[in-house]
């Protein structure tokens, strides 16, 4: 079923679902889009009394899920017995950064207005900054040696020893997300719980492999009869 024609542009809607729901309520925020153009479908939403923290969240929280949502995908296709979601790792990774993108831009721009010695200061006042900094530049890489051509030029070793930063770009983004909210908040836990978990399982697997010969056979155990 994975393979239908329509399920990777379903996907697509879907993974751009969060930044549709963004521009609309940015529009409406900065008076751009009156909530009566809409047909009532945005009525009785609250409204929102900081607009940059809102927007800030919004996108860190889908970055964060996003990156949930790729790690995701090689143990569950292995689990599911659905081989065919590996079609869809390379497309949650990029939305990834993308989301990622929109939330270092919110900084950039709305928070700091490009000015470059205000963020120096911020970076040395708030390490979580740097954290999250990290995080996006890690998945840089990552982005644009995801075609096949960059697997072929790579080798299939080098190429799966680079993506294994996907889970320091994670773990760095749990560690922002954690020292940026006050305390008592229980969302980031709940995310390096679930990064830990896949990394888990990561190793396991790898171990499980490495025990295992080129065929399958566990090492040490005696050849198949020919």
């Amino acid at each position: 079923m994975l393979r239908k024609s329509w399920v990777k542009p379903l996907v697509w809607v879907l993974c751009l679902a969060p930044a549709a729901w963004l521009s609309v309520r940015t529009a409406l925020i900065f008076g751009l889009l009156a909530p009566e153009s809409l047909g009532g479908l945005f009525h009785g939403l609250a409204p929102i009394a900081n607009p940059l923290d809102y927007l800030t969240h919004f996108t860190g929280d889908w970055t964060i899920r996003f990156l949930c949502f790729t790690l995701a995908i090689t143990p569950l296709r292995k689990l599911l017995r659905l081989p065919d979601l590996i079609r869809f790792r390379r497309l949650l990774g990029l939305f990834a950064l993308f989301y990622g993108s929109l939330h270092f831009l919110c900084w950039l721009w709305l928070d700091k207005l490009f000015d470059w010695n205000e963020m120096l200061k911020d970076v040395a006042k708030r390490p979580f900054i740097t954290a999250g900094f990290a995080a996006l530049v890690l998945m840089i890489p990552l982005a644009i040696t995801s075609t096949a051509g960059w697997i072929r030029r790579l080798g299939g070793k080098r190429w799966r020893a680079l993506h294994r930063l996907v889970y320091a770009s994670a773990i760095a983004g749990a560690v922002h997300y954690k020292w940026l909210v006050k305390p008592g908040i229980r969302a980031p836990f709940l995310y390096i719980a679930i990064f830990a978990v896949l990394l888990m399982y990561r190793v396991l697997a790898w171990i499980l492999e490495q025990n295992r010969g080129p065929a399958g056979v566990r090492r040490g155990a005696p050849a198949p009869a020919s």
